[in-house]
């Protein structure tokens, strides 16, 4: 059985602040916002959510092999 790590650091590519998160397990996160410049980070093309975009772990559906909001984990 794998195990699912739940926070996974942000860092923005702006300014590159890291910042520690906790991610969501029943939804993706589209948006999220820089504490420190403001920045609105938006996933990347390809990428499900912000945190398989500019994580340091990607989101627990991928993390589990598992579709992640209609996009196939094997497929990206």
């Amino acid at each position: 059985m794998t195990t699912v790590i739940l926070e996974s650091t942000i860092t923005c590519p702006k300014c590159g602040r890291d910042q520690a998160e906790t991610m969501p397990t029943d939804a993706c996160q589209f948006f999220y916002e820089c504490k420190a410049c403001h920045t609105l980070l938006r996933p990347l093309k390809g990428d499900c959510c912000v945190f398989c975009s500019y994580g340091s772990v990607v989101c627990p559906p991928k993390q589990s092999e598992h579709s992640c909001c209609g996009i196939d984990a094997q497929d990206s």
